[in-house]
């Protein structure tokens, strides 16, 4: 029976573990030792982010041994996110082990070529076990976004082009009520207004001139942030006679949603980005407008909040009780005022990312998404990902999944530049 020699890897032994098996080797057509000489930039991580895992890693470690003397509810909290983490960098010491072994390996002048061949087999394989290990390591470095866990809002406008824009913005309201539908996410139309005022959205033909979509399911802001921004559409409308291509826009906004008033935020005392003092807000009751109606310009129900210390207003005007309305505002300025704390608190990490990479790559930009109905194409400028299945996309199908995908992790992508960026200056102090 043939045995391994001692200096043998023991990657490259006969008993490869299952995941190293010839059969899931991709072979290049190119010589064979040519990539051996260093790992990719992608599988690497930077010592700073290294540092910041074992730092992590340890505090586990540490954690674990108290909790074994005795229980604490406050130490199990702290390390559940932490096991991820240290997890995460056991696969990654391991799979990069075995391949700095195969590197050295391939070039060593010295080695046997029996050896050599498969080394060279078994690279591939290993150069794509470390890839996978780096891109968990530095998912689980991610802190969550204060809001990720909580419903959301959709708000949706028609941005410049006219009526092709309030068309555009309609087609948006139905892409992603189509979305909720198909993937299980609890909703309801909070709001929607066309030119004439309040309206059904099933039998308006009159433009759309706003739509706020209540996300009722825990989690959906996490899952629907990256909606944000403003998204273009390219095509020829229906009016024009000459058959030109028109640029249209429409603006979607996502904001985290509170279920009731100062409630159920993530930092529930006061002060958290989430609490609005009632006394910075001012109040007016108003009669509301609209086409006609029993109880249109009869009754003081519609509502208006402005939070005096952002200038924040909203105005509800949707239900016939005052009470609804007063309720619905709440949660809007609510929201609106926590997105534009939190996002004072992103600008200024954005100016620690830019230390470490060029602001256009990380910096929040108005046209996030182009649908072009010419080319049945559809493209995130974040990510620069695109699909050629337009159809299936405003359809809320697996198109926009995929595009949808593409923009999370570039937006965790992001994060992990961030907390270099943070590390790196707070090294230099």
């Amino acid at each position: 029976m043939r045995t391994r020699p001692p200096w043998l890897c023991s990657l490259c032994s006969p008993r490869r573990p299952s995941w190293l098996s010839t059969s899931t080797i991709y072979r290049h057509n190119s010589h064979p030792f040519s990539r051996a000489q260093s790992t990719s930039p992608e599988t690497t991580l930077s010592p700073t982010l290294l540092t910041r895992a074992r730092a992590l890693a340890a505090e586990h470690t540490t954690l674990s041994a108290s909790l074994a003397e005795s229980f604490s509810t406050r130490l199990a909290r702290r390390l559940g996110p932490l096991q991820r983490t240290s997890s995460a960098l056991t696969q990654y010491d391991t799979a990069l082990t075995s391949l700095t072994e195969l590197q050295s390996l391939l070039s060593d002048p010295s080695t046997d070529p029996e050896l050599r061949t498969l080394a060279a087999e078994d690279l591939p394989s290993s150069e794509s076990a470390l890839a996978l290990a780096s891109a968990e390591l530095k998912s689980s470095l991610v802190p969550p976004h204060p809001f990720a866990h909580l419903p959301c809002l959709l708000e949706i406008r028609p941005g410049a082009g006219g009526s092709e824009a309030a068309l555009f913005a309609s087609d948006l309201v139905r892409m992603y009520t189509a979305y909720f539908s198909r993937t299980g996410l609890r909703y309801n139309m909070l709001k929607y207004d066309d030119a004439l005022g309040p309206a059904d959205p099933r039998g308006s033909d009159a433009p759309l001139m706003e739509a706020i979509l209540e996300v009722e399911t825990d989690g959906a802001y996490g899952k629907l942030r990256c909606e944000a921004g403003v998204h273009r559409v390219q095509r020829v409308p229906a009016t024009e006679s000459k058959g030109r291509t028109h640029t249209s826009s429409a603006s979607v906004l996502v904001l985290p949603s509170f279920a009731e008033e100062n409630e159920g935020v993530g930092e529930e005392e006061e002060g958290g980005d989430g609490w609005v003092d009632p006394k910075d807000v001012k109040t007016d009751f108003m009669r509301a407008r609209g086409a006609g109606g029993q109880h249109v310009n009869t009754t003081n129900s519609a509502v208006r909040l402005t939070h005096l210390p952002t200038g924040t207003v909203v105005a509800i005007q949707d239900q016939r009780s005052q009470h609804k309305n007063r309720d619905k505002a709440w949660r809007l300025l609510r929201s609106k005022v926590a997105q534009q704390r939190r996002e004072e608190k992103e600008a200024e990490m954005l100016r620690m990312r830019r230390g470490v990479v060029a602001a256009g790559k990380l910096g929040r930009e108005n046209k996030v998404r182009t649908y072009n109905w010419g080319q049945q194409r559809v493209t995130d400028h974040r990510s620069g990902f695109s699909v050629h299945d337009l159809d299936d996309t405003i359809e809320g199908g697996e198109s926009l999944e995929k595009v949808m995908d593409s923009v999370r992790r570039w937006m965790e992508d992001g994060d992990v530049l961030a907390l270099a960026a943070e590390g790196e200056e707070v090294k230099d102090k």
